[in-house]
């Protein structure tokens, strides 16, 4: 047997995250090595899990990956843990689709056979909270609802009655709860979270969260809870025995470029490259043995007066990306390569300018959505047979420079229909699109072959002899 728990959400906003990392730092404090995982897309959540258990925190996501693969990252990341605890995304059905649980929480506790805690807001409700969670029993009676956590209770005694009503028409076990005066709040999932974790600014809150779940939850049921059975699978994902490195692909890597699944960077070391990761917000230049370049998202907007200073940074990946350096830009590394981020206050900040066009910053919400992706002829990594999968999630949007034609990467569908997307030329792919490399490994060597390419003729051109 091993031990996992799906923490589940009756919906967005009924205090998950909290109850997760409290949870995760409270089975710390007891001893156990503890393995976080998220549910769906999400890069900030998994920062958190990582920060607070110390390891690496990984998303499962059974819509843009298959129940396989997803069982394969959750055996590798489970490795020598004593217990995982799975975040839930909105509601536990919520997924893909309103109509099937389809990349739901649901679907990856069966994926898994995890036991699910359900998470309810009991505010203002009493018996009620009984008929949530009967509706959320009999909704797909083939889950395991194992347990319950009242939240934002208004007393000790308004938990009593949640609790009986609960137990006694669910016939589950109400662990325990947290007072709405309780509630601790995180700081705004955004971008300041990645510098305030890398200073340990976050370790008092977690320690706060750890004490109120220690004192309210009971543990050891929780604990017991968990038990499961081991997940199997079928090694399709990694090589068995991962290529020995050939080429150096540089990865930008600090607070303002930091959305990377684990995955994807696994993947490109399985298949034999050897990666260097560089700050461009710290003023550090592009390595020049470099390639391949993989600049990822994040929130450069918000650091977009410094990354404009660093001259050097910038006029350094001009260099190599114009000599035909194999990139990946997603998101945040797409608006990086325009010619200009301008923020809500109408203030233009250089960037990179391979690009051409800048990109405006708005208040309200510019696209969200998984979506799949199809190539072209002249890309490098997606062919027009290749497909792919991802999420896109940005308030900005990208205005090309008049007069220019922009050659798009690759071909997109989503809920709102098929259209092409990104920017594509001299060996750049560049988009709003965060791509999983799992859900299309061939991409990955594709990458390799062309970086090999590159470095024979960038051996040829004097940059060096290996030695």
């Amino acid at each position: 047997m091993e031990r996992k728990l799906v923490i589940a959400g009756t919906g967005s906003g009924v205090g998950k995250t909290t109850l997760t990392i409290g949870l995760m730092a409270a089975l710390r404090k007891k001893g156990y090595a503890v393995q976080g995982f998220k549910c769906g897309p999400d890069y900030i959540d998994p920062s958190y899990h990582t920060a607070v258990t110390g390891r690496v925190s990984r998303n499962l996501d059974s819509w843009m990956l298959s129940h396989e693969i997803v069982k394969e990252i959750y055996c590798r990341g489970s490795k020598d843990a004593d217990i995982c605890v799975i975040e839930g995304v909105m509601g536990l059905y919520d997924g893909k689709s309103p109509l099937t649980n389809e990349g739901s929480t649901a679907e990856i506790s069966m994926i898994l056979d995890a036991p699910i805690i359900l998470v309810v807001n009991c505010q203002s409700m009493a018996r009620s909270a009984a008929a949530i969670v009967k509706g959320f029993q009999c909704f797909t009676p083939t889950i395991q609802i194992v347990g319950v956590i009242a939240n934002k209770v208004g007393s000790e005694g308004h938990y009593k009655i949640v609790k009986e009503a609960i137990e006694q028409e669910c016939h589950v076990p109400v662990l325990g709860y947290l007072k709405r005066e309780d509630l601790i709040e995180i700081p705004e999932r955004h971008l300041g979270l990645v510098p305030s974790i890398e200073r340990g600014e976050l370790a008092p809150l977690f320690d706060k969260l750890a004490d109120l779940v220690t004192a309210n939850i009971d543990l050891d049921k929780l604990i017991e809870l968990s038990s499961s059975k081991p997940v199997t699978f079928n090694e399709t994902l990694f090589p068995s025995i991962p290529l020995r490195a050939k080429v150096k692909i540089a990865i930008a890597k600090d607070a303002a470029f930091n959305f990377y699944y684990p995955e994807n960077l696994e993947l490109l070391e399985a298949y034999g490259a050897e990666l260097h990761y560089f700050s461009p917000l710290a003023g550090e230049a592009l390595p020049i043995d470099a390639d391949g370049l993989y600049i990822g998202g994040g929130f450069p907007e918000e650091f977009a007066e410094q990354l404009m200073r660093n001259e050097d940074v910038k006029a350094s990946i001009v260099k190599k990306i114009s000599a035909g350096l194999p990139t990946l830009a997603e998101c945040g590394g797409f608006m990086y390569l325009s010619e200009a981020i301008i923020d809500t206050q109408g203030n233009s900040y250089e960037m990179v300018g391979l690009v051409p066009g800048k990109v405006k910053m708005q208040r309200k919400l510019a696209a969200l959505g998984y979506r799949e992706m199809t190539g072209s002829t002249e890309n490098f990594l997606l062919g027009p047979l290749d497909q792919a999968k991802g999420h896109e999630f940005h308030y900005s949007v990208f205005e090309p420079k008049e007069d220019q034609e922009i050659q798009p990467a690759y071909q997109t569908k989503g809920l709102r229909g098929t259209k092409q997307e990104g920017y594509l030329q001299l060996n750049v792919v560049a988009g709003y699109i965060h791509f999983h490399f799992a859900s299309a490994p061939d991409m990955v060597q594709r990458w390799i072959d062309e970086c090999l390419i590159f470095k024979s003729k960038e051996l040829m051109n004097g940059r060096g002899a290996p030695k």
